[in-house]
């Protein structure tokens, strides 16, 4: 299998979606990439514990992509080998009652990880400078003062939007959470093939939308979107990586790799020392569980 160069999916500088490809050859059978999977992602459980023994940070995984582009599979597979009470995933959908009478950000502050834990965001709170980009008439629903239709959301509203998100990001990377942002790049003859299946195999059926046929007529909207909000909100303590989606093990085997070789980079991690009191005893307290009488 060849060598993964982590540094070509990572955003660093602007970029244009259409000079990255959505299909990759890592020089592996389906076999082999299944393997490498597994060996991944039993590294990454067993530092998940060694975080949760820290506990003093938080690793929180953004996955951001087309319908179909494979986020679902993607954390089934990962996270498969986490201990369950280490790891959380959060699915945004359509903001409910309660979640519009706060700002758009605070349903996604409340599901943040607390520290020792994994949190996965499928879909994020970039689905406010993504999907409301392209629909700008749900913007009305957030209720914001000097907001009274759409001729009011111009260039300045998103301008302070992506501050805000970016102030987000560095204010929760400051208090301990590391943040990883993947946008899984997925073709459009690779989606049209992914519904497809869905409406040919009765037990995918549940997963297709009608909604689904009018969102991919805007496909090229969406795309211009992504490219914005990528290269407005890459940063060194919250990057973005790109990852090409067409083949979907290959794209688990980028992610897992991506997280192991940079979490790994913390030395700091590490399981707790015991107190020297304890230390000091551990003969005396294990003779005394095996002398112990009924």
């Amino acid at each position: 299998m060849n060598n993964i160069n982590i540094d070509q999916y990572k955003v660093q500088r602007p970029i244009k979606l259409t000079d990255f490809k959505t299909d990759v050859d890592l020089g592996a059978t389906s076999k082999e990439l299944k393997k490498e999977l597994e060996r991944l992602r039993e590294d990454l459980g067993d530092f998940q514990n060694t975080l949760y023994a820290h506990s003093k940070y938080s690793v929180l995984i953004c996955l951001q992509g087309m319908d179909t582009a494979g986020k679902d599979s993607l954390i089934r597979e990962v996270f498969k080998d986490f201990n369950v009470q280490g790891v959380e995933v959060h699915s945004f959908k359509v903001p409910t009652e309660l979640e519009l009478k706060h700002d758009y950000i605070w349903r996604h502050y409340i599901a943040l990880p607390a520290k020792g834990k994994f949190g996965v965001f499928n879909r994020t709170h970039y689905e406010n400078v993504l999907v409301t980009r392209v629909h700008p008439e749900y913007i009305l629903g957030e209720h914001i003062p000097g907001i009274h239709e759409v001729a009011d959301i111009d260039q300045k509203f998103w301008d302070k939007r992506f501050e805000q998100i970016n102030n987000f990001e560095k204010h929760i990377a400051e208090n301990g959470t590391i943040i990883f942002k993947f946008f899984l790049n997925l073709s459009k003859g690779e989606q049209r093939n992914r519904l497809l299946r869905r409406l040919d195999l009765p037990e995918k059926n549940w997963k297709f939308s009608a909604g689904d046929l009018k969102e991919r007529k805007l496909w090229g909207t969406y795309q211009e979107c992504y490219e914005e909000a990528i290269n407005r909100t890459s940063k060194p303590h919250a990057p973005w990586f790109i990852i090409p989606a067409d083949n979907k093990k290959a794209a688990r085997v980028i992610v897992a790799s991506i997280l192991g070789r940079t979490l790994n980079k913390y030395k700091d991690i590490k399981e707790p020392e015991l107190e020297e009191k304890i230390k000091a005893n551990l003969e005396a307290y294990k003779n005394e569980l095996e002398n112990e009488t009924e």
